[in-house]
């Protein structure tokens, strides 16, 4: 026996200044790919199309990166169940998300979305995972503090009639979101942290791509297939296919370099990115309450997750 295996070699980690600037890059794709999805819904496009050309425009880039990098897509026994549920719920997140975008503003959708991190410790705790600390119980009552602001309840309990039945629908969208993302989360980190990223991710969005044309093909969601009137929502629809598919790639080649355990509270820019965004282009700008309320549920999540983020990084970054 001549010399033992040669480990293969793990990329060293870019430099924290890259690192951090990477990610707010890519928090800010994410943010301006919702913002491009309201335009392309205002100008009549359906949701299930933004989210099929999202899809489809992604899953042609990852098929030929894990083509090019020979990996396998080999799962191990057990795992088909829990990867075909991981992306329906991938799919589902989606569609909650989107269709809250197009019923209330960008930012405030995205804020009550960003909620599932205290979704996903009372659902680790309900399926046996440790109990959350008082640490975490202070964290999760300053974010529902924040949300109070951020949904502006006193204002709206004082005012009942500037309720509509859309924004009430628009709110449980975005909740129903992050209950679907947290569940997602809580299977990759339990269920599929033995699976390749590669083959993760790739699977994934080929059921979020094939589930999505089930669906426009059977008319589940009638209208979710409509074109945009102009070429504003077309250029919308191309933006945000850009920006989606430019963030996710990215993360998923970079993620072994960008030392997540450390750097991943930086995404939580999303929301912020998202309120700035908004403004400039849709004229959405929340209220001052409003704004200081998302400012406590960033800061609120970023401390949440910070200590947690190393096992989301390890389960997430297995390519």
């Amino acid at each position: 026996m001549s010399r033992s295996t040669i480990a293969p070699t793990v990329p060293p980690p870019f430099p924290r200044h890259l690192a951090v600037l990477i990610l707010l890059c890519m928090g800010c794709a994410f943010a301006g790919n919702h913002v491009a999805a309201r335009v392309a819904f205002d100008d009549g496009a359906g949701v299930l199309l933004a989210i099929l050309m999202r899809s489809g425009g992604t899953l042609l880039v990852l098929a030929m990166l894990v083509l090019w990098q020979k990996q396998s897509l080999r799962l191990p026994p057990g795992a088909w169940r829990w990867q075909l549920l991981l992306g329906l719920l991938i799919t589902a997140q989606s569609l909650c998300l989107y269709s809250a975008v197009a019923r209330v503003p960008v930012a405030l959708a995205l804020l009550v979305a960003n909620v599932f991190p205290i979704l996903l410790a009372l659902l680790t705790w309900a399926m046996g995972g440790p109990r959350p600390t008082a640490r975490t119980a202070m964290l999760m009552g300053l974010i529902l503090v924040g949300l109070v602001f951020v949904l502006d309840v006193p204002g709206r309990l004082s005012n009942a009639g500037s309720v509509g039945p859309d924004w009430w629908l628009g709110v449980t969208l975005a909740f129903c979101a992050a209950s679907v993302f947290a569940c997602a989360l809580w299977i990759t980190d339990h269920k599929l942290s033995q699976v390749r990223g590669s083959a993760r991710s790739l699977l994934t969005i080929f059921i979020v791509f094939s589930s999505v044309n089930l669906a426009g093909l059977t008319g589940a969601l009638p209208g979710g297939l409509n074109l945009p009137a102009t070429s504003t929502g077309w250029l919308a629809l191309a933006t945000l296919v850009v920006l989606y598919g430019t963030g996710f790639i990215v993360l998923f080649i970079s993620v072994p370099r960008l030392d997540m355990p450390r750097n991943a509270p930086v995404m939580n820019i999303e929301p912020l990115a998202t309120l700035l965004m908004g403004w400039i282009v849709l004229d959405q700008m929340l209220s001052k309450g409003q704004v200081l309320g998302g400012v406590i549920v960033v800061t609120g999540i970023v401390l949440l997750t910070y200590r947690k983020s190393a096992i989301k990084a390890e389960a997430k970054a297995s390519a």
